[in-house]
Formats: C-alpha cells, structure tokens, sequence
C-alpha cells in the first residue's frame, strides 16, 4: 500500500513523502509510524544518556581506584601476602610494587584523559621452581585487591590456523572470570601459566621449520601484551564471519608470565662463570643442598639475554620488563608451609575433623616426613596436601560413623605408611568451636 502523507505517532504531525528520506518507520497493519526527525531525536537522546553513564561509571571506576590506591600500599600487600606465603620475601615485594604501580598508572591515565605523556604497563615474568608457590601467591593478590584474575595454560596456545587454542582464549577466561563484565575484564590480571613451554625449541638461532606451538604463539602474543584491541567469540568457536564477537582493550590488563624455566640455571651459570671448573675424577659431587643454594644463587641474577638464549624472542621480552624470581624451597621451609600459613594443609584437616568433634594431632617427626616426601617427589609444596590427603583418607571414612569425641594422632610411621593413624578417646568437648 502506497502513502502520499502519514501522521507521526510520537510527535503527530503530518508528513508529506516528497523523496525516499521522508520515508517513515511504518507498521501497515497498526499504522504507528515514526518520522526521521524524532528518529534523530530518539538517537541523540540515547547517546547522551549513554555517554551520561559511561562518564558516571568512568568517574566511579576512578574513585574506586583512588580506595583501592589508599589501602593497598606495597607494604600492606607484602603483609597480607606473608600471611598465605613461606619465605620468597624477594618475590613478594616485586609483585607488591608490580601491582601498587598498574594501578597508579591506571589513576595517572584516568586524571590526565587527552594528555600527551603516558606510563607504560610493567608486565611481569616470573621464574622459580615447580610448587615454589608462582600461582598461589597471584590467586591470594587477586583476592586482595578483589580483581578478575585468570590462569591460562600458555602450553594450550597455538598459531592463528592451526589446531588448539589461541591466544586470545587467554582474554576470555579473563572475560569469564569478570562475571562477563567488559569494563572489569579490562582492568583483570592475566597469569600465562608454563610460559616456558613456548619457547623456540631453537634457542636463540632462527628456526627454519613451522614452531605454531612456540615463537609463533610468543608472536601473537605480542600485541596483546602492549596494549591492543583483542577480538573473541562468546562461546570459544574460531572467529568467522557469523560468529557474534567481544571486544575488549588489553591496554590496562596487567599480563604475569611464569614457568620453571628447568635448565636457566645452566645457561646463568655459564655467562657469570669465572675460569674453569674442576671436572674429572678429582671434582666433588655436589649435594642436593648444595645443588639447591647454588640454584637460589644463580637464579636471582637472571637477565633478558638468558631468556633470549632460553628461547624467549627479545620482542615479547622488551614486553616484560619486570623479572620476578622465585627460591626452591627446601624442608624447613615445607615443615612452615605446612603449619603457619593461613591456609595451611594442617589447619584444614584439623577444621575438617573437628566438624565431626575429633582433634587431630600430627607428631614434629610425622610432619618432616611429608616435606622430605614432597622434596622426593620433586614437586614442591603442591604435592603436600596430596601426601596426607593419602594417609588421612581411612581415617576420614571411619569418623563419620560416631559422634563420639575422639583424638587422632599421626606419627612418622604413618606417613611412611607402616601403620594407619591411631584413633584414641578424649573427653567429651566441642572441638568445632574450640576451633572456630
């Protein structure tokens, strides 16, 4: 059906069709129309009121910031890790002052918008042995500072094309983490777990051959680093043209890289070495204590040419310019770390057996066992927790049964699986809250 005039339904005038711009916005069956002026006015008003609450939440992100500022100071940070994290003091105020710093940068460009100078994002690498505490010690600053914070897995990236995931997964889980809130996506920390998977399986010479799972992964890394626009689907399919995608600026994403970097050591070692050493039937063979401080030694004086020669590209290290090391942990420190902490593997069983009014009791020479174990098995604290879990798991089963308070006591023999832990009586007491 032709129309020479229509009425407007929001503003009611009648409007003559004299060219195709006159053409109103028209329901044939209810004849609501809409002409293109209150269009433009409906436009500009949703523009305003967009711009109204992006300013609004702009200002209340950086009043925000000025409190998160206020009360976490580098020192507090390092307190607050000291109580979660045995030794690694080094570790702790890098990333104490790592972090203090992001967020000062963050302020400094909210209260100087349009301003020609800028302080550039101080991404951060951190080297130090499996279970030395790398992820730990990022998951307690997250919750500190009450920040998105992701860990993905740099070993599952590959090149752009070919099979696996690609680097962009690592600004998703991000986004996931973010409760799908753009704005504090933006502002997360991102920690690329086994960085030192990916490097060039070449070293420092040029690889002639594909590497997708290694320099080509650092290569697309590199953008995302330094600040860029990064592209991703909702639902993780590869991009395409009907694929509906998130956008999401990294430029205030402070990015940690970390890995074990197994055999750095050597390649430290051999630029600070000094005359030759004793090798031959004559030389000593080093302990594992010696072995270990020689480790804590040499690993403190890493600098970006050992990554180069590593296999990192200078590229992505100029990217990173903070280095962040990390101590292997040696049995006292694994005997604290099973006790002091806030979160100590200790502490939970204790609470968990004390819901069901038993007290439980871990002789000195029981714990020294689990960290030699742990040190046996050469993975570090992560594998504490583990060890016990294996000689609490009859004990756990049989509690249950009785309401009964009761006493368990775990001796070195248990450790050593020679014996299961011995269930005595105790006095009827209400050991949760003696807990709590």
């Amino acid at each position: 059906m032709a129309y020479d005039s229509y009425h407007c339904s929001v503003c009611g005038r009648r409007i003559k069709i004299q060219n195709r711009t006159d053409m109103p916005v028209l329901d044939p069956n209810t004849g609501f129309g809409i002409c293109k002026s209150c269009i433009k006015n409906i436009y500009h008003f949703i523009e305003e009121e967009e711009g109204h609450h992006a300013h609004k939440s702009k200002k209340n992100f950086n009043n925000a910031l000025g409190e998160l500022l206020a009360k976490n100071k580098p020192h507090v940070i390092k307190k607050y890790l000291d109580e979660f994290i045995i030794l690694q003091e080094r570790a702790k105020k890098i990333l104490s002052v790592a972090a203090y710093n992001h967020y000062k940068r963050m302020k400094y460009d909210l209260d100087n918008v349009g301003g020609d100078e800028e302080i550039d994002k101080s991404n951060v690498i951190i080297l130090g042995p499996t279970g030395c505490g790398k992820t730990a010690m990022l998951s307690h600053l997250s919750k500190l500072l009450d920040i998105p914070f992701a860990v993905t897995d740099a070993s599952s990236l590959t090149e752009a094309g070919f099979v696996g995931a690609d680097v962009e997964v690592a600004v998703r889980n991000l986004y996931y983490a973010a409760g799908m809130d753009i704005e504090k996506t933006e502002h997360g920390i991102i920690y690329l777990d086994e960085f030192d998977k990916i490097a060039r399986k070449s070293g420092a010479n040029n690889s002639i051959t594909a590497d997708p799972g290694h320099e080509g992964v650092q290569q697309g890394l590199l953008k995302m680093l330094e600040g860029s626009v990064v592209e991703f689907t909702e639902r993780g399919q590869r991009k395409h043209p009907e694929a509906p995608t998130i956008k999401v600026d990294t430029k205030n994403i402070l990015f940690i890289v970390g890995g074990a970097f197994v055999g750095i050591e050597k390649i430290i070692e051999k630029r600070v070495k000094k005359g030759d050493s004793a090798i031959g039937f004559g030389s000593e063979v080093p302990s594992k204590e010696d072995t270990d401080k020689k480790f804590n030694e040499l690993i403190h004086q890493v600098r970006p040419e050992d990554l180069m020669k590593y296999g990192i590209i200078p590229e992505i290290i100029g990217r990173l310019p903070v280095i962040c090391t990390l101590e292997t942990l040696d049995e006292d420190a694994l005997l604290r770390i099973l006790t002091e902490p806030k979160n100590a593997p200790v502490k939970q069983y204790e609470k968990l057996l004390a819901m069901d009014n038993v007290k439980l009791e871990f002789e000195e020479e029981a714990l020294r066992q689990v960290a030699k174990m742990a040190i046996d098995r050469k993975t570090g604290a992560r594998s504490l927790k583990g060890i016990i879990e294996d000689v609490m798991l009859d004990v756990m089963f049989e509690i249950p049964k009785s309401n009964e308070s009761r006493r368990v006591v775990v001796t070195e023999a248990c450790i050593k699986g020679e014996e299961p832990p011995k269930i005595l009586p105790l006095e009827e007491v209400n050991l949760s809250k003696e807990t709590a």
